[in-house]
């Protein structure tokens, strides 16, 4: 189905799962503009970047300018509006990972994905094959497991610089990530949740 965005310049073809998806995201919100952040990480996982076609797309949806949202997306980090890898790999640099070794960390996972280091430190680059994008991060707010990184947008640590090259060939071979330092397995502190208290089922 062909709709154009509020005062576009003609018709814009959304594929049908991404519009049902950024609908459901709008409809979270008391105002549409609310869903740009969420509708614009939809657009990035879907295409791996902020690709003109689909702020486009996500545009027509929303029923706003594609310069709107491209202005929301160049304001932050995470979005990135040109073509940034098929994997991505920041390296926490705050104070707290940096003392623990950060910047060989990052050292390390330059070398190993073959990205220029400078780069990587002032913003970040994707490296010469085109498949990772790696960077620097001034806080990823997880200093009980410095030094860290999240590597497609999944949390590991703490790092050591020799896993760097093991990283790199686990993301290049499809492989699972390093399971033992991913934060999302691991228990929650303290040991297994305990059962709710049975209080709580009588007040619900």
């Amino acid at each position: 189905m062909s709709e154009s965005a509020e005062g576009g310049h003609g018709p814009v073809e959304v594929p049908d799962d991404l519009r049902a998806e950024i609908e459901r995201l709008m409809a979270l919100y008391p105002q549409k503009r609310s869903a740009s952040i969420p509708a614009l990480h939809a657009i990035q996982a879907r295409y791996g970047w902020c690709t003109p076609e689909g702020i486009e797309q996500a545009a027509t949806v929303m029923g706003v300018q594609p310069a709107y949202l491209e202005s929301v997306a160049s304001f932050y980090d995470l979005f990135h509006l040109e073509p940034a890898g098929r994997h991505q790999v920041l390296v926490c640099t705050n104070i707290s990972c940096w003392m623990r070794g950060a910047d060989e960390l990052l050292d390390a996972f330059c070398e190993a994905a073959g990205a220029d280091r400078e780069a990587a430190g002032h913003g970040g680059i994707v490296n010469e094959a085109g498949d990772v994008f790696v960077s620097g991060f001034e806080c990823l707010g997880a200093c009980d497991i410095a030094p860290m990184a999240a590597i497609d947008e999944t949390y590991y640590g703490p790092l050591e610089r020799a896993e760097a090259a093991t990283v790199i060939e686990q993301l290049r071979s499809d492989a699972d990530v390093l399971p033992g330092k991913a934060l999302a397995k691991r228990p929650a502190a303290g040991g297994p949740e305990p059962d709710p208290d049975p209080r709580i089922a009588e007040v619900e």
